[in-house]
């Protein structure tokens, strides 16, 4: 190529060496395709053991919550009163003596099926009952549709 002056500048042949080759690109390919048919099964075929994992984390944390609640007011929300008490001030008998200002949690919690989970108070199995009915919403089952309660694990750990 010539520049203004005339002057050619020699072309740069390219180094059979640098860059990737179609055959080096089909091979990452196929190394990721594998890795991803190993991988992938593994992790979508578990959905329903992630929720139950999600909703043991929840019912330790909401019970927390209410050990909070109780702090303050010297005894859990009633029944009646159920887990909105940990949202809104309770306007049902009995009125909290001390409720947190910005409540105890942000939101009415929900497990991970989208159904509020159940309280009770006083509880059948502690000092209060804290359960998901599972992902058919049902009392009993197994797997998936298994209840989990906070309360039974309440019980065996004094």
């Amino acid at each position: 190529m010539l520049h203004k002056f005339g002057i050619s500048k020699p072309k740069k042949k390219r180094d059979p060496q640098a860059g990737v080759t179609l055959i080096e690109m089909m091979v990452v390919l196929v190394i990721i395709a594998v890795v991803a048919a190993m991988v992938v099964p593994n992790v979508i075929g578990r959905p329903d053991e992630a929720r139950v994992t999600v909703a043991q984390s929840d019912l330790r944390s909401i019970a927390g919550a209410l050990e909070i609640y109780r702090l303050d007011n010297r005894s859990y929300p009633t029944t009646a009163q159920g887990l909105s008490a940990l949202v809104e001030r309770p306007t049902v008998p009995p009125e909290p003596v001390s409720w947190a200002s910005d409540g105890y949690l942000s939101v009415m919690p929900q497990d991970p099926w989208g159904v509020p989970y159940v309280y009770r108070f006083p509880g059948e199995a502690g000092r209060f009952d804290l359960i998901t009915l599972g992902a058919d919403g049902q009392p009993g089952g197994e797997g998936a549709n298994a209840d989990i309660a906070f309360g039974a694990a309440q019980a065996a750990n004094g």
